[in-house]
């Protein structure tokens, strides 16, 4: 028994994760930095629970994850422990893939920043609903359960997925064409092992969402960038320069990062592109719940008749990102090649987190809590860009559209965004630099600001807080550019 090894958990009330996910964490890492080693004994889950006063399913939820991925294995009577298998390589793999992300976990340690991007509201989360239903679910929790998941995804998963796509995208497909995937990341990776071959041309929005251009790039494509105008992708222009390109990646519902949707006439002239040139167009459908005036715009999965749309949803956007996971509707013939693909490439998602999620669909949750954020998104979206322009004036141009998660404050002639977004950023502000999405094409300069986790009684005082750090170079660049 070697338990001295193990550092204290320390579970943080209020944190963007619930304690399931914290204990869950503690222990992967522990483990991935050798500080727990193969065979190590952990605390009872009874314990635990009293250590924390918390409930004893929260922890079994924790282990039951960590089980399920082979970090721990229960031995009866004899207790929970580090799993025996874990050795040499398998150990230092993840203590490699623990160190690049330990960035990214500080920074999400320290909660949301003022104006992040990407991020769903955190405080708002039905954090009550959802620990009781994993806990149920961990309960539930049998041996077949802890064995590999579906690399395809948890059958009722895709199910509701299904369900939830006809009824609110307008899209017709079977469960069979549901593939699960650990995210948007993970689920580009595995259409570029599918569709892509080495120096395959792919239509690039630009400007564009930069991961999606790291992730495409990764894969030895050769990227297309194709400007966007009010009424989205430029269809003419990507035919012009790359007729026989093989991918189109898009967002037409809420386009990334300039919020525009793709009419109508070029989404049907894009679809008919892909037919004629035998090409796929990838919708990034990431954040299209959130829209603040009218319905939310169909899906182009929706009027894609002859089969050429690969369809990108995730939950992290609307539940939240550590939850890591996402989903693919791939075209018929395509099922089985995608299937066989990421067969080959992962032991598919945690099969807790899928149960846990596909509860939420099915028992009404999740309908009740995109309506909810939506609301709350509306009235944090209004309350801040009428701070905004309180605060700043003419001196920028408030650009909030018709829906997603962030709005452009649109800078005058001659002010640079990648130097106010520096001073903006010193200041503990998580403000981006809308230039810096540009590939080719101006798309002019502005802030990018997420709304989602501003508070309406705080906006005022964050908008202030902008203007303090941008406030005297805003001015004295607009005055050199007359």
């Amino acid at each position: 028994m070697t338990l001295s090894r193990k550092r204290a958990v320390v579970l943080v009330r209020g944190d963007g994760a619930p304690f399931y996910r914290q204990i869950y964490d503690h222990f992967r890492t522990a483990i991935g930095v050798g500080q727990l080693r193969p065979g190590d004994r952990l605390p009872s889950a009874r314990r635990l629970a009293e250590e924390f006063t918390t409930a004893r399913g929260t922890v079994d939820a924790a282990y039951a994850m960590l089980a399920g991925e082979g970090y721990i294995v229960s031995r009866g009577p004899a207790g929970t422990m580090v799993s025996p298998d874990l050795r040499g390589a398998a150990v230092a793999k993840r203590t490699v893939t623990l160190s690049l992300a330990g960035g990214r976990e500080q920074q999400a340690a320290a909660g949301p920043r003022p104006f992040q991007m990407g991020l769903p509201s955190l405080d708002a989360f039905p954090r009550k609903i959802w620990s009781h239903t994993v806990a149920r679910q961990a309960r539930e929790f049998s041996s077949i359960d802890m064995a590999y998941p579906d690399p395809a995804g948890f059958v009722p998963l895709r199910e509701a997925i299904a369900r939830y796509l006809a009824t609110s995208r307008g899209i017709t497909c079977t469960s069979q064409q549901i593939l699960v995937t650990n995210g948007f990341q993970d689920a580009l990776g595995l259409i570029a092992d599918v569709l892509l071959d080495p120096n395959d041309r792919v239509w690039l929005e630009d400007p564009c969402y930069p991961l999606a251009r790291a992730a495409l790039e990764a894969a030895g494509a050769k990227l297309v960038p194709i400007c966007v105008d009010d009424e989205g992708l430029q269809v003419a222009e990507g035919m012009e320069r790359a007729r026989r390109a093989r991918l189109a990646l898009v967002t037409p519902s809420h386009q990334s990062p300039l919020g525009v949707a793709l009419s109508l006439r070029r989404r049907l002239a894009l679809l008919s592109w892909a037919s004629a040139a035998g090409a796929f167009v990838i919708e990034d459908d990431y954040d299209s719940e959130f829209r603040y005036v009218g319905r939310p715009l169909p899906a182009l999965k929706s009027i894609d008749s002859n089969e050429r749309v690969v369809y990108a949803g995730s939950f992290s956007k609307v539940l939240f990102p550590s939850l890591r996971l996402g989903y693919l509707v791939v075209p018929d013939e395509l099922v089985t090649a995608f299937a066989q693909a990421n067969r080959h490439r992962n032991s598919g998602a945690s099969t807790l987190a899928q149960r846990a999620v596909a509860t939420f669909m099915v028992e009404g949750h999740f309908a009740r809590h995109i309506r909810r954020m939506r609301g709350l998104y509306a009235a944090r979206r209004q309350t801040l860009a009428e701070a905004l322009s309180a605060v700043f004036g003419d001196a920028v141009e408030v650009d909030a559209r018709p829906g997603g998660m962030q709005m452009i404050l649109r800078l005058g002639d001659g002010v640079r965004d990648v130097k106010l977004a520096k001073l903006a950023q010193a200041a503990g502000l998580a403000v981006e630099a809308l230039s810096s999405r540009a590939i080719a094409h101006a798309c002019g300069e502005g802030l990018l600001l997420g709304f989602t986790n501003v508070a309406e009684a705080d906006a005022m005082d964050l908008c202030r807080r902008l203007e303090r750090a941008i406030g005297t170079q805003l001015g004295r660049q607009a005055s050199r550019s007359k």
